[in-house]
C-alpha cells in the first residue's frame, strides 16, 4: 500500500507552488513538530494533499459576510411586525425588536412609517439618506451641536442649521 504524497505549505501565505516540504503524512507530522520545537516555524502550517483544489480564503470569507440586503429586510420586517402590534415610538420599536434606535429612524422614514408620537427631524441637505431624528429639539440639538434656539426658529423658516433641514413632524 502506497501512502499519499502531502505537502507542508504556510497556512498564512498559502502558495502550493512553493511548499515547505514534500512527503508521506507521518513524516511530515514528525517534521512539523520538530521544526516547531526548534522555532523555525512560527506561523501556522496547513498539510495539503497533492492534487487537492487550493483552499480560497478569501472566497470563503466573502461567502461569511451578511447579505446587507437581506438583513434589511429582515430588520423591517421586525419592526413592521411590531408596529403593527400597536408599537409606534422609536424608543419602544428599538427595545421591543432589538435593533439600535438610529438604525429603527432610519428604516422607519426609508419605509414610511408613521410615529405615534411628534418628533424633530433634520435632513441633510443633498442627501436624503442623512436623516437624524429625535424626541426633543434640546436632543437634536445636540446631535448636531448646535443652539435649540437656531433648531427652532429654522423649523418655521426652512434654514439650514449645520447644513440640515429641520422639521418637527406631528403625531398622526
Amino acid at each position: 500500500m502506497t501512502e499519499t504524497q502531502m505537502l507542508v505549505i504556510n497556512a498564512d501565505l498559502p502558495d502550493i507552488d512553493h511548499p515547505l516540504a514534500i512527503g508521506t503524512e507521518p513524516d511530515l507530522a514528525k517534521l512539523i513538530y520538530t521544526k516547531r520545537q526548534s522555532g523555525e516555524w512560527q506561523y501556522p502550517v496547513r498539510l495539503v494533499s497533492v492534487g487537492e483544489p487550493q483552499w480560497d480564503d478569501e472566497a470563503y470569507l466573502a461567502n461569511m459576510k451578511p447579505d446587507p440586503l437581506a438583513t434589511e429586510k429582515e430588520q423591517i420586517r421586525a419592526i413592521r411586525h411590531d408596529y403593527h402590534k400597536g408599537i409606534h415610538t422609536i424608543r419602544q420599536l428599538s427595545e421591543s425588536t432589538g435593533i439600535f434606535r438610529n438604525r429603527v429612524s432610519f428604516l422607519m422614514h426609508k419605509y414610511s412609517l408613521r410615529l405615534g408620537s411628534d418628533y424633530w427631524r433634520a435632513e441633510k441637505e443633498g442627501h436624503p439618506d442623512g436623516i437624524i431624528t429625535s424626541q426633543t429639539a434640546h436632543e437634536l440639538a445636540d446631535k448636531l451641536c448646535a443652539n435649540v434656539d437656531l433648531i427652532n426658529n429654522a423649523r418655521g423658516t426652512n434654514d439650514t442649521v449645520c447644513g440640515y433641514y429641520i422639521s418637527k413632524v406631528p403625531r398622526i
